[in-house]
């Protein structure tokens, strides 16, 4: 028997490659399939089976293409209803793979369909659960996001995830392995661990949703306490996993299209694409085609691409690191963003070339920001982290603007005095600036290195009041 966690650090997503005496199957394959497919031929195995715990809201799975590729069962677990051939399991069904067994246990509350995968191995012994959004290390699913498809509220679902955690998980040993969907930077859950592997017992010492002595009462008020909204793409990751999708290399293949910088001018103008410019911060701040919006690629891209434009049906141009285009087409389809129609052939060095015009965003050193503060202690300055890291701890006086929720914000920023942006360490900052300079506000300027350089510096706080409005 072997067992193989595929983790994508920038979707923080574990897929696992199970393989017995010949026969492999996957859990929660990415979209890209070709992997999998030779790890199979690696081992000399044939895929029999594709798992899927539930149906994802925060990528698009390769269940549709893997099946179609190899012949391997699409399987789901009760309440599921897909547009495409799958077994639709029954709770307590096993299916044989190989020399092991992995036995299907139906634990809804994170979705009406979420369903953990119980393998026992070649003596019959529970050896491990692949516990798709049911159980995280150090959390559990969020109940919030099937309210509308199961017509239940978030505490009825909290409620049935409580039951399905002390019914069908905590009744396993606490040596059975725990193989979860996601780890930290899902925002299928809100405290997740960084590690990606656990055991049962582990996590009914460690997780606090799993305490012995926790009503259900209390699950689910801690459980659904704090619950940001979801990002907006998640319905429409859900209803390509439920009714199938374009074979991703057709959406490489038309992504991958090369346009001199006059067609790409043209092609901006005429298509109403977004321009998405994936370098590094540092550079996109030195130049950039104007009102092009910086996601880079080394950082959590596909997350962040996915909650601030929304649409997977937008039409999108990528200004790349030369040698990156194929990759952020890539990852762009694994959240549904299967528009891309071409990137800029040389990258932004061949704009810059060809003397268009082009913008830059301000952005200096904390330790230039500090000698400001020291002449002008009443800057206008805006965080742009997560409210939990901004209640944590803040600058004083520092507005509280999310970079998830900046849409709702634009009213706070002032039309013509100078004002400051940061974030944690940099990233979130210029993506934050790229949109606000998108939208024709141009007098802020950004702090390089974010938080995190700033409190080297001395500069924090013990105010934890949140200002939100500009007098």
């Amino acid at each position: 028997m072997n067992i193989e966690q595929i983790y994508t650090g920038c979707l923080a997503q574990g897929a696992y490659y199970i393989e017995s005496n010949g026969e492999a199957a996957i859990i929660d394959p990415l979209r890209e399939v070709q992997p999998y497919i030779d790890k199979a031929k690696a081992d000399n195995a044939n895929i029999k089976y594709i798992f899927e715990t539930h149906f994802h809201a925060d990528f698009v799975s390769g269940h549709v293409t893997l099946s179609n590729k190899t012949g391997a069962s699409i399987v789901y677990g009760p309440n599921a209803e897909t547009l495409f051939d799958a077994i639709v399991a029954k709770d307590g069904q096993e299916f044989k793979l190989g020399d092991i067994t992995i036995v299907v246990l139906h634990t809804p509350g994170h979705t009406m369909e979420s369903t953990t995968y119980l393998l026992r191995d070649e003596n019959g012994e529970d050896h491990a659960i692949f516990s798709g959004d049911t159980l995280f290390l150090g959390d559990v699913g969020r109940p919030d996001l099937a309210q509308k498809a199961a017509a239940m509220t978030q505490e009825e679902l909290a409620g049935i995830l409580y039951d399905s955690l002390r019914l069908k998980i905590m009744t396993l040993a606490d040596n059975v392995i725990v193989y979860p969907a996601h780890g930290a930077g899902s925002a299928c859950g809100k405290n997740l661990s960084k590690e990606t592997v656990g055991t049962i017992g582990g996590q009914k010492q460690n997780n606090y949703a799993l305490r012995a002595d926790m009503s259900k009462e209390e699950f689910v008020k801690e459980v659904t306490d704090g619950l940001l909204p979801p990002p907006q793409y998640f319905p429409l990751n859900v209803k390509m996993n439920k009714e199938g999708y374009e074979d991703v290399q057709e959406v490489i293949k038309r992504g991958t299209h090369a346009f001199s910088t006059e067609e790409f001018e043209v092609a901006a103008n005429e298509t109403d694409a977004l321009v998405l410019d994936v370098r590094h911060q540092s550079d996109f701040a030195k130049g950039h085609i104007p009102r092009s919006i910086f996601i880079g690629l080394d950082g959590s891209f596909a997350p962040w691409v996915g909650a601030l434009v929304g649409d997977v049906k937008q039409n999108i141009l990528i200004v790349a690191p030369e040698g990156r285009e194929e990759e952020t087409i890539t990852r762009l389809s694994r959240v549904g963003f299967d528009q891309t129609i071409g990137y800029l052939k040389g990258g932004f060095e061949a704009w810059k070339k060809s003397a268009r015009e082009y913008d830059i965003v301000n952005s200096i050193p904390a330790s230039q920001f500090k000698k400001v503060l020291d002449l002008e202690p009443n800057k206008i300055v805006f965080d742009v982290r997560k409210p939990g890291e901004y209640s944590a701890e803040h600058m004083k006086g520092a507005h509280s603007t999310p970079l998830d929720f900046i849409n709702d914000h634009f009213s706070e920023f002032p039309d013509k005095d100078f004002f400051y942006v940061h974030c944690a360490g940099g990233y979130r900052s210029m993506i934050a600036a790229s949109i606000l300079k998108s939208r024709g506000i141009h007098n802020l300027v950004d702090i390089q290195g974010g938080y995190a350089a700033m409190k080297t510096l001395g500069i924090k706080t013990t105010d934890y009041s949140c200002p939100t409005k500009l007098n």
